[in-house]
């Protein structure tokens, strides 16, 4: 029994020697162990993407419809509107050919910015006496609601050679400035003014020839039906007789045999 407990004593103190021992080794093995580990870094936030940068809003204007144009107060010329108009230019005391002028404002526009070319030789009006005249008149009408405005007619007379002269009417003179075509507005009285022409508007043209004039009639006629084709040309207008029907082939046909027959037309 004796050798038991000394074996037992030996055994309890050496199980106290290694326990004391294991205790003081473990806080090394923590702090050595805890020395070499590295703590992962953090990985920064992601950055939120910025908000939507708003464009700034086009506002358009409102559209509205053009303003009706105005009508025409003047009454339009009749059938006989030309040889109307000549019987009273005719009644009138010869007056001396408009004189350009001195360079008022057109349309608002200042005088300077507007050119000036020079002025074009005054037609000689010739006309027969009324016994033997003989007045073939085409019209050049505006398509409606539009008109032709003043600037736009005036440019066109020009360009086929129309000179404003007696009368205060447009005349298409010769090689010896003789008036062999004229045109007079469509409204009476039938007279342009030089001075305000470009800011009004007119609802046609009366384009006619009197005849026995300088060319033969028959030229004179061919020459009348080409210049009104090629006004209407620039300004997009509708051709018709002096009664207000469409002019087709088949009504010029019929004013040349007529002319040709010596009839009036």
């Amino acid at each position: 029994m004796s050798e038991l407990r000394w074996t037992l004593l030996i055994l309890g103190v050496a199980f106290v020697a290694g326990l004391g021992w294991w205790e003081r080794r473990r806080p090394r093995q923590a702090g050595g162990t805890g020395g070499t580990s590295r703590i992962a870094p953090r990985e920064p936030p992601a950055e939120a993407p910025p908000p939507p940068r708003r464009e700034p809003t086009l506002t358009l204007p409102t559209m509205r419809a053009r303003d009706p144009p105005v009508s025409d107060a003047l009454p339009v010329l009749g059938a006989a509107g030309a040889t109307a108009a000549l019987h009273a230019a005719a009644a009138q005391d010869e007056r001396e050919p408009p004189v350009p002028g001195d360079g008022g404002a057109v349309g608002g526009v200042p005088p300077e910015s507007l050119p000036r070319l020079p002025p074009a030789p005054v037609p000689r009006v010739e006309w027969p006496p009324d016994e033997r005249r003989r007045v073939v008149a085409l019209r050049l009408v505006a398509t409606q609601p539009e008109r032709f405005a003043g600037r736009s007619l005036r440019q066109a007379l020009a360009a086929e050679g129309f000179v404003l002269g007696r009368f205060a009417i447009f005349h298409k003179p010769d090689e010896e400035q003789r008036a062999v075509l004229s045109a007079a507005s469509l409204s009476a009285p039938g007279t342009f003014d030089e001075d305000t022409m470009d800011s009004q508007h007119y609802g046609g043209l009366s384009l006619f020839a009197v005849l026995p004039g300088p060319k033969p009639p028959p030229e004179t006629f061919e020459e009348l039906i080409l210049t009104a084709r090629s006004l209407n040309d620039r300004l997009q207008g509708e051709l018709q007789d002096e009664q207000g029907s469409p002019l087709t082939p088949a009504r010029i046909a019929l004013l040349r045999a007529r002319l040709g027959a010596g009839a009036g037309a």
